[in-house]
């Protein structure tokens, strides 16, 4: 498809007529267009909450005669944290259970499928599901965990990762989870610091052909947290949890799963319970920064915020119904494994997947989405640049006809990804680049099943959401790159952060740099069709010459070239000013030499314009990346600068640095 100045999609009528968006804006504001239900959705968020509540269904505890809260919104308006005087609190006499509106249904329609990289594996109706739930939430109640208690997973991304989430939910405990190819101190640095009654674990797992073992990693872990009562293992890969309860050292703590579940009081255990409902703003998750500034900071949500706003985001936003099949490929340390389990509350099927996303072949997710009839494909913006680089076309080797949606979010997607999309996965598809974050555990920009997509662009502020573009100054800009930031309390807000006295990490991490309003820093730009575009993070621009540069505008160019499989571009400290270094890394067996460095400034001086071309280009075999997947930019900032990095547990390899240090084309 080649670049023309028209969207790259629009939505037929007929599709735009049945959305639940257009049934929303019918119901509570006949006629509006999406910007007008914007305006309202800030400027009113009294009305535009509670509506929210009612076309999605929340359910919770009733009161005859009237809504089931005393008051929408309280505090002063002001963008704060929640706990502190004249602090935003949502839905103030609301009571109601998270795991209750995600189990809402009880039927023989699946509920979970779960694949690997060996393929499909099982399934669980959502009669199935509330019955397993129920069973998880009997074993935990008698291991003792109460409400307000953590309770931890350190799982791939199972069935019983979200049946163990959904089960600590009912009780009211907190869950927080890591996923297995975290670290033995990431996961203490994470664990450590909120100190989990029952930690759940897998006794390992399975990542492009390799079964890794986590027996050992697992043992050390729990001895390093002798605040944790009870460790249940998940016999992922078969065995070995009653092997350590057999041997000598074994730690009396640990317990393989079934005999938790089948303990000696199960058949005294109530087979019903009422739910139990907790107040809106009720902790539920903990979630983890991944900066490598220090400690991660555990970030504490609230169960209504979350409910609420996954809900927004699913119905309106997603276009989600009973009857899609929603995939995400994720594991359960990121926030978007949180999103996607929430689709539960409509009724949908979540297709879950575990393991490497190109093997067995580049082709397997894509298998999956075939075989499964997946409605809605959520991925990253790297595995859509991969997928293209591999030469696929989805949509020419594999059944798509179901697929009506595709989610990316992760990092900006490029340009080219958006032809790419519609001329190899399919024409006729709502394509959604998504922005938001663990701070919020949702979104900010995301898309809008109503109306067109335009290259390169995030199609929309999210409903609810005060989103804007600011100057240094603080001044609104449209057209020009600045500081996104959101003006007005939202639902989603973090609670609390952990342990954090006056809340003075949760002020730090969000409203020093604008008073009262939150800077979330992303480099960002409204553009004419008020949707976004995303530039990279703020602290990673870069300023060559006193102009300022979003770091995904130059991988935008670069990654367009074959022989590049992925790049990362960080400011030098040069000649009393910066200057721009590029690092590649290439296809196997290629070496960077002069003609393809300059192809590649070329390209980006096409594209670009000359104060983005770097004046270094280096090849380098590895690039650092968080164990959230993401490109660090700052930990190689900080190397070629010979600074101290405050916390190299929060990368997936940090080894990859050395590769880094002491460069000799940095000293020239």
């Amino acid at each position: 498809m080649t670049q023309t100045a028209g969207p790259v999609w629009r939505p037929a009528p007929d599709r735009v007529a049945r959305a639940n968006l257009t049934r929303f804006t019918a119901r509570y504001r006949p006629g509006a267009d999406y910007a007008a239900l914007w305006r309202w959705s800030v400027e009113d968020p009294e009305a535009f909450w509670p509506a929210v509540w009612e076309f999605t269904g929340v359910i919770a505890e009733p009161r005859p005669g009237g809504p089931p809260w005393d008051r929408v919104l309280a505090g002063n308006g002001r963008m704060q944290p929640p706990g502190s005087p004249g602090g935003p609190r949502w839905f103030e006499g609301a009571r109601l259970n998270f795991a209750e509106n995600l189990l809402r249904h009880d039927d023989g329609r699946e509920a979970l499928v779960f694949w690997n990289e060996l393929g499909r594996q099982r399934a669980l109706s959502h009669a199935e599901l509330r019955r397993e739930v129920a069973r998880f939430a009997q074993a935990l109640a008698a291991s003792g965990v109460r409400p307000g208690d953590r309770v931890a997973g350190y799982l791939p991304n199972l069935p019983e990762t979200v049946i163990a989430m959904l089960a600590s939910a009912s009780l009211g405990a907190i869950w927080s989870s890591c996923s297995p190819d975290f670290g033995e101190r990431a996961v203490l640095d994470r664990f450590g610091q909120i100190r989990p009654r029952v930690l759940f674990a897998a006794d390992g797992y399975r990542y492009a052909g390799k079964v890794i073992d986590l027996s050992e990693r697992v043992a050390r872990i729990a001895a390093a947290l002798p605040e944790t009562e009870t460790v249940v293992v998940v016999p992922y890969l078969g065995g070995w949890a009653v092997g350590r309860l057999d041997a000598p050292e074994a730690d009396s703590r640990v317990v393989a799963l079934e005999a938790w579940l089948d303990g000696p009081d199960a058949t005294n255990r109530p087979t019903t319970q009422p739910p139990n409902r907790f107040p809106f703003d009720h902790p539920l998750y903990i979630v983890y920064s991944s900066g490598t500034t220090g400690l991660p900071k555990c970030i504490v949500h609230g169960a209504g915020g979350t409910l609420l706003q996954h809900l927004k985001e699913l119905v309106l936003h997603t276009d989600l119904t009973r009857d899609d099949r929603i995939f995400y490929f994720t594991t359960c340390g990121w926030m978007m494994w949180n999103w996607l389990v929430s689709s539960l509350a409509v009724g949908a099927t979540v297709v879950l997947y575990d393991g490497a996303p190109l093997a067995p072949a580049p082709d397997s997710l894509w298998r999956l989405a075939a075989a499964e009839r997946v409605t809605v494909f959520g991925t990253s913006a790297k595995y859509l640049a991969l997928c293209e680089k591999e030469g696929l076309a989805p949509g020419r080797s594999h059944d798509l006809a179901p697929l009506r949606a595709i989610l990316s979010t992760g990092s900006p997607l490029a340009v080219h990804s958006y032809d790419y999309v519609y001329d190899s996965i399919k024409r006729d598809l709502h394509l959604a680049s998504i922005s938001g974050g663990t701070d919020l555990i949702s979104c900010f920009a995301l898309g809008n099943p109503t109306a067109p997509v335009w290259r390169g662009e995030l199609q929309c502020r999210g409903l609810g959401m005060a989103v804007d573009v600011w100057s240094p100054e603080g001044r609104s800009l449209e057209g020009a790159a600045g500081e996104l930031v959101c003006t007005r309390p939202f639902p989603s807000m973090p609670v609390a952060f952990w342990d954090d006295p006056e809340d003075a990490r949760y002020r730090a991490a969000y409203f020093e740099h604008f008073p009262g309003v939150w800077r979330h820093g992303d480099w960002a730009e409204r553009t004419a069709h008020d949707g976004l575009i995303i530039y990279g993070r703020s602290d990673a621009t870069l300023n060559p010459g006193g102009v300022r540069i979003g770091t995904a505008e130059i991988y935008r160019q670069v990654e367009r070239l074959p022989e590049v499989l992925e790049s990362l571009v960080v400011a030098q400290e040069w000649e009393d000013d910066v200057r721009v270094v590029l690092f590649v890394r290439l296809r196997e067996g290629l070496a960077l030499d002069e003609p393809l460095r300059e192809r590649l400034r070329r390209e980006i001086r096409a594209s670009t314009s000359p104060h983005h071309v770097p004046r270094k280009i280096i090849q380098v075999n590895d690039l650092p990346r968080t164990l959230n997947g993401k490109l660090s930019e700052l930990a190689v900032r900080a190397v070629i600068h010979r600074r101290a990095i405050g916390n190299t547990e929060a990368l997936a390899n940090p080894q990859a640095l050395e590769l880094f240090r002491n460069l000799a084309e940095l000293t020239t």
